[in-house]
């Protein structure tokens, strides 16, 4: 099934998203559906409204009109927090980690929350092996687990970067969405979260939603890339399709469209 098929129910939806900052209409009525078993990229120039969209879906941003819908349920009206336990899971161009907690507590504080199990940070969790053992595969899974008692602060850029998917994949949402999750990274580290998103993508039936500037690793990724400019959506399809059209060639890329 193609991943913009209109029969497939969709894990997330915006339907006339629009947000308005005064007289500028900084996302204007996309309309959108993401499946499951997808990885979408969504690019465009800068100032396109890629991020914006992102806030808006996730809860940081509130619509001026339009509806975000997880599942089939209308989450617009509902805070990011709630939105997260409905299954909407997003890591962002900054780092959100616990500074002073090992790579460990930050993983296995997830995975608590994830299973309801509290917050305590001087519990003895002996009774929990449950959830330290799943908080340990985490680890191993993002290629972390020999760093398990470093803290944030010590680790390199890119391995933050690792220890944020961690996160979010302990805290097992249906839709994954990842913020230009390279950026700032060197040419080594690249690959390793590249492939830890594709290892996403390829365990399960999870909705993955990528905002990138580097066409190469949308290229890579996607099955289906977005296209928007001036807040508004000009593209959808497959990637190869779309990287052609003229628009996307005019709006992102800068060039002369084909003509004949």
């Amino acid at each position: 099934m193609s991943p913009t098929s209109p029969t497939a129910a969709p894990a997330l939806e915006t339907r006339g998203l629009t947000i308005r900052f005064g007289g500028h209409v900084a996302v204007n009525g996309v309309s959108c559906r993401f499946t499951p078993g997808t990885l979408t990229a969504i690019v465009g120039p800068n100032g396109a409204g890629k991020t914006t969209y992102f806030n808006l879906v996730s809860g940081q941003l509130r619509a001026s009109a339009g509806q975000v819908l997880v599942g089939g349920e209308d989450v617009t009206g509902l805070a990011p927090s709630a939105r997260a336990k409905r299954g909407l899971g997003r890591a962002f161009q900054l780092t959100n980690l616990f500074p002073r907690l090992t790579a460990l507590e930050n993983v296995r504080l997830a995975v608590q929350s994830r299973a309801e199990a509290g917050w305590t940070l001087l519990s003895v969790w002996s009774g929990r092996r449950d959830l330290i053992a799943k908080a340990e595969a985490i680890l191993e899974r993002v290629r972390l687990a020999d760093k398990r008692h470093v803290t944030p602060s010590a680790l390199s850029h890119g391995d933050q970067r690792k220890l944020e998917v961690a996160l979010l994949i302990a805290m097992d949402p249906r839709v994954f969405m990842f913020d230009e999750p390279t950026a700032g990274m060197s040419v080594d580290e690249v690959p390793t979260v590249l492939e830890l998103i594709q290892d996403i993508k390829e365990r399960g039936d999870a909705t993955v939603l990528l905002v990138e500037h580097k066409m190469d690793v949308v290229r890579s990724l996607a099955d289906r890339i977005v296209v928007l400019h001036n807040g508004t959506l000009v593209a959808d399809g497959e990637p190869a399709a779309v990287i052609a059209s003229p628009i996307v060639q005019e709006a992102y890329l800068g060039l002369e469209a084909a003509h004949g």
